[in-house]
């Protein structure tokens, strides 16, 4: 089983910015790929950014720029910085993990991956 607990978000202003944070506990020694994804209403989820546990990472354009991933395997924890925010990013945040292994080596297989419960960021105009 593995847990993710977002926290960060929160209400900001046009132009302001937030750091969003994402802790996984459980039973697992390595996951291999963290990422967020976002659902503003009424619109579909969408992945926003995601890292590899080398470092490798995707961001997608509307945020390029402006969101920076990061994360630290030693914690499993994952970040984003987003900064310069804008009133289109308001959704809520929700955190994902994939390829995790457990103690023996073996893969968790879910489809999509673990997701955490959200975190709400606001942005006023």
């Amino acid at each position: 089983q593995v847990q993710l607990v977002e926290s960060g978000g929160g209400l900001v202003q046009a132009g302001g910015s937030l750091r969003l944070s994402c802790a996984a506990s459980g039973r697992f020694s390595s996951i291999y790929t963290m990422g967020w994804a976002r659902q503003a209403p009424g619109k579909e989820r969408e992945m926003v950014a995601s890292i590899t546990s080398g470092g490798g990472t995707d961001t997608i354009d509307s945020a390029k720029g402006r969101f920076t991933i990061s994360r630290d395997n030693a914690k499993n924890t994952v970040y984003l910085q987003m900064n310069s925010l804008k009133p289109e990013d308001t959704a809520v945040y929700y955190c994902n993990a994939q390829g995790v292994k457990g103690y023996s080596g073996t893969y968790f297989y879910t489809s999509g991956g673990f997701w955490g419960q959200g975190t709400q960021v606001t942005v006023s105009s």
